[in-house]
This record gives C-alpha cells, structure tokens and sequence, in this order.
C-alpha cells in the first residue's frame, strides 16, 4: 500500500465525469488499497478515485466499523426527505459548508472482487455515499450547498508552501 496524494479543488480531474470501471483486477484493488490507506492517514470518511487524480469510477469509505470499496457505484434510490447537514472534504481542506443531501440512499456497485452488491443506508453513511459519487461525476460538495450560503473555515493543520484554494464562486466567513 501507498500514500497517495489528494488533489485540492483547483485541479481539473475533480471536474470531469470520471470513466467506469471495465474489469475489477488487481490493480483497481491495489488502487483500492492506497485509496484506503490515504483517507485513513487524512482522517477522511471517504475517498474518490478522481481525488487522487485517477479519472475512473472507483470509491472507498469507512464508516463505523465497516469498510466499503465500491467500484461503479451508482444510486439506484434515494429518499425524497432531505436533511442538511456540514460537510467537508479532503480536497477543499480547512473548510466546511451545509449541504442539502437525500436522508437515505441505495447504491448498486462491484465490490472489491467485482461482484454485484447493493448497499442501503440513511443518515452519515447515506451522505458520504452521495459525497464520493458526487466526485465521480465532477460535482464538489461546494456545487451543492445553497444560493447565499457560505463556506466557513475550520482549524486544520496547513501543508507549508501549499496554497489553498476555494472553487470559483466560494467566499468564507
């Protein structure tokens, strides 16, 4: 496994459609695995192929005690209840913003061995599904919140020489 490097809102790969996964091999799970072992180190919930600069359909997350690796996800349902709740995200670092997101999902997938496998969640883990799929499609969770609402810093430690950059359109407060 390696560390690999989470790109910031300002690089291009985090807005373009990601392609899909053609064969789940031993690649996509040693990518898996790096995914893996990055949004641990980075303290994240969840990681997207794409925020690493791998333009392909391929996400992880952790919640609770459960670990998923999805390869193709796609939400098949989602709940017409909406809750709006603070997130943040690995590639906009030090920042957060309310957004709105359907309370319950189902998302059909590959797992890890490239079978079929569906997961249903509500709440937490029904965010950060829609989060990291939202990332497979170009979509930051900035392009989510509502009109006039901002963005707001949080103390995080700064990567020396790093700058950080919000996406185009984002104040904070």
């Amino acid at each position: 496994m390696a560390l690999r490097t989470i790109y910031t809102a300002d690089r291009p790969v985090l807005r373009i459609k990601a392609k899909p996964v053609q064969r789940v091999d031993h690649t996509i799970r040693k990518l898996m695995d790096d995914m893996v072992e990055t949004m641990h180190h980075n303290y994240g919930a969840g990681l997207a192929a794409p925020q690493i600069g791998e333009s392909i359909r391929v996400i992880v997350l952790h919640y609770e005690d459960e670990e998923y690796r999805l390869v193709n996800p796609e939400i098949a349902w989602s709940s017409r209840e909406i809750e709006v709740d603070e997130e943040g995200c690995l590639s906009i670092p030090g920042y957060r913003g309310n957004v709105p997101r359907a309370a319950a999902v189902k998302v059909r997938a590959k797992d890890a061995k490239g079978h079929n496998t569906q997961v249903r969640a509500a709440g937490r883990l029904a965010r950060i599904l829609q989060h990291e799929i939202d990332h497979l499609d170009g979509i930051l969770f900035t392009d989510r919140m509502e009109p006039g609402e901002k963005l707001w810093r949080v103390e995080e430690p700064a990567v020396e020489g790093e700058e950080q950059l919000l996406p185009t359109g984002t104040e904070s407060r």
